[in-house]
């Protein structure tokens, strides 16, 4: 079987988000290889011992992105890069579950006031880091992204820098 271009798996895409059903069983077995290696990637950076094997994450991407309902795939870069970002969420979902159930046994008592204030401040700061890591760690090369956002190579990798920095200032700041 010979490999297919960008350009079939893109022509796929376009029919699949204008509603043809059928595409999705043609287009699964030509993606497949290429989302297994995304979950193999962020697998590889979670701790030793997770409880998510990257099959289910594949598996649970999929799924998500079967919901996906009005999508109008530019090309095989967007679909990639907006997998990346799903199997993020999951794993972020997945973490922020476990934690829940770890702490779920060691509640504080807090007034209405103290307990606003805190989840207003975590709120804040949560959002501001899963904004900043939506803008700049979409799962995409370099080449992907400029594609993507139609921009030069270079200037992805100047924002990218730019993230790094102000990630690595803030979170010193904490």
């Amino acid at each position: 079987m010979t490999t297919p271009s960008p350009t079939d798996i893109t022509q796929l895409l376009v029919d699949w988000g204008n509603g043809d059903k059928a595409t999705f069983d043609r287009l699964v077995p030509l993606i497949h290889k290429e989302l297994q290696r995304l979950a193999s990637h962020y697998m590889r950076r979670e701790r030793p011992g997770h409880t998510l094997q990257t099959s289910a994450l594949v598996n649970e991407a999929y799924l998500r992105l079967i919901d996906q309902k009005n999508v109008r795939w530019q090309n095989r870069a967007h679909f990639f890069g907006i997998a990346a970002q799903l199997m993020r969420r999951i794993l972020i979902d997945h973490a922020r579950n476990h934690a829940r159930a770890k702490r779920g046994g060691r509640a504080q008592n807090l007034s209405l006031n103290e307990g606003a204030l805190a989840t207003q401040e975590k709120a804040s700061e949560l959002l501001a880091l899963d904004d900043a890591l939506t803008d700049f760690f979409g799962g995409l090369s370099n080449e992907e992204a400029a594609e993507v956002l139609k921009v030069s190579s270079r200037t992805i990798e100047r924002e990218w820098r730019k993230a790094k920095a102000w990630l690595h200032h803030a979170i010193s700041k904490a």
